[in-house]
């Protein structure tokens, strides 16, 4: 069964529309753990859009399951990750003008500076995931510089726009899961995922973690955070 995680990210995004300071993103987190998430995901960008510096000092202090944090590899970033100390970063690619993240993080293409970044936090015992496209040259790469935790791109799977198309996407996911775990790496898998796509990628045998933000919040618009949660729990551990 895997577990679930929440992205708190979009009760930011309402706070920011006033730039008021509600709704409280930590108060939305401790309701999701108290309804059965298994961690709190949050994404520290740039341009702290949403989520901000004070935003994650408290969910640091609070959260009681396990704190994720989402960064980009800025080295802005990165300090204030090394001094905050989350229980995990999940490290993924940032654009500026992105709505939100587009695809996985190329570990090929910044091995050296990754390996360097998930050092510096595995010595702290935090726990370093990188955020990439089902792509088993990208899984090859993570293996090489030692990264342990990986979470799969689910987006062109979730936006796929006919079955023939979701299913091809799905045996993306399925194949590369699959060949990572084989290989010891733990694989957790996100972005897109809602109440009718999810069930899908819940039963890939050995998925650790899904992470799921805006579906959930989109969600407790109508029926409150607690049922969302649990709904979305229940989906996933049928």
């Amino acid at each position: 069964m895997p577990k679930l995680g929440v992205n708190i990210d979009h009760v930011a995004t309402l706070r920011q529309a006033r730039g008021g300071v509600e709704p409280d993103p930590l108060e939305a987190a401790l309701i999701c753990e108290k309804a059965g998430c298994d961690s709190i995901v949050a994404h520290l960008r740039e341009d702290r859009r949403h989520i901000n510096d004070k935003d994650i000092i408290e969910l640091r202090k609070r959260v009681n399951t396990r704190f994720n944090l989402e960064m980009s590899i800025s080295p802005e970033i990165v300090d204030i990750a090394l001094k905050i100390g989350p229980d995990q970063i999940t490290l993924v690619p940032e654009k500026r003008r992105e709505l939100t993240t587009e695809g996985g993080l190329s570990v090929k293409k910044y091995e050296k500076k990754l390996a360097k970044i998930a050092e510096l936090f595995n010595k702290k015992g935090i726990d370093v995931s990188i955020f990439i496209d089902p792509d088993k040259d990208e899984i090859r790469s993570a293996i090489y510089i030692g990264i342990g935790v990986i979470e799969i791109h689910t987006g062109s799977y979730s936006l796929a726009e006919n079955k023939k198309s979701q299913k091809k996407e799905f045996n993306k996911i399925k194949e590369a899961a699959e060949y990572a775990m084989s290989n010891g790496l733990i694989v957790n898998a996100g972005h897109g995922l809602n109440y009718t796509n999810v069930k899908r990628i819940a039963d890939i045998k050995g998925i650790n973690e899904l992470n799921i933000g805006h579906s959930i919040i989109s969600r407790a618009v109508f029926i409150g955070i607690p049922k969302a949660v649990k709904e979305m729990r229940a989906l996933i551990s049928i």
